[in-house]
């Protein structure tokens, strides 16, 4: 069972990565559209988790105003 689950995994795997590197009629495959994304991709998630550490900032701050009595 385990030799059928490795061959049937390594089967899928290697049908994934041709599907992903099969040019297209331009001469491009998908990989080499994440490739050119890429920076872009990486632009987003900065800028989304400056976003995130603003808010965390902001909500933090506004319960240090709270006195225990």
């Amino acid at each position: 069972m385990g030799l059928f689950k490795t061959v049937v995994i390594g089967a899928a795997l290697y049908g994934a990565y041709k599907y992903a590197t099969k040019k297209d009629v331009n001469g491009r495959s998908m990989v080499d559209d994440l490739k050119d994304k890429a920076p872009e991709f990486m632009d987003k998630a900065k800028r989304f988790k400056e976003d995130m550490e603003m808010k965390y900032t902001n909500r933090a701050d506004s319960y240090t105003d709270v006195k225990q009595p």
